[in-house]
């Protein structure tokens, strides 16, 4: 390997200054690598990041209009939810009077089927105290006729005298009791 250096250098051609042959190699390779590159490569990579954007940007749209339909639909649903309260509001008042309604009919109807009951009452009791006082008007007439007999020592068995006798008789008792009772 010395030996190479040492001829290199007693030739008198510098190392460091390349080879006009290899130069023009190199150069016309790179220009057939650069050519390919532009004509085959970056387009790719073009195709591709217009792709890529044109995806973003497509995403970036959809993601925008289901943000859009979503408020939509969150409007709608509070709209819904607000009708749904005011509809349940109406219903539990319409609840609430149709039920003040129903009750007033029923203490209605309690209070007129109390007046008949205390109606019926008042004439059966009515109807009962007269035939009491039929009652009482025959047993005291009969003690009576058999009671003034006994006081005057004679037989009251005629209907007709004794029929007058206990007719006064009461008369003269309800004369005592409405005095009374005044």
């Amino acid at each position: 390997m010395n030996q190479l250096i040492i001829s290199a250098a007693t030739e008198g051609a510098n190392p460091l200054v390349p080879n006009p042959w290899e130069m023009l190699v190199v150069f016309a390779g790179f220009a057939v690598l650069m050519f390919i590159v532009v004509k085959y490569v970056v387009p790719m990579f073009e195709k591709t990041f217009a792709e890529r954007a044109e995806a973003i940007e497509g995403g970036i749209a959809k993601a925008e209009k289901a943000q859009a339909e979503a408020s939509a639909a969150l409007e709608e649903y509070k709209q819904q939810l607000t009708d749904a309260r005011a509809e349940a509001n109406r219903i539990r008042e319409e609840a609430r009077a149709e039920g003040a309604q129903i009750l007033a009919d029923l203490k209605e109807k309690a209070a007129a089927e109390s007046a008949r009951i205390t109606a019926q009452a008042h004439a059966a009791i009515q109807s009962e105290r007269q035939a009491a006082v039929v009652s009482l008007r025959t047993e005291v007439g009969t003690l009576a006729t058999t009671l003034a007999g006994r006081i005057v020592g004679e037989s009251l068995e005629d209907d007709a005298r004794s029929a007058r006798v206990v007719d006064r008789f009461l008369a003269d008792l309800e004369n005592q009791n409405a005095g009374a009772a005044k």
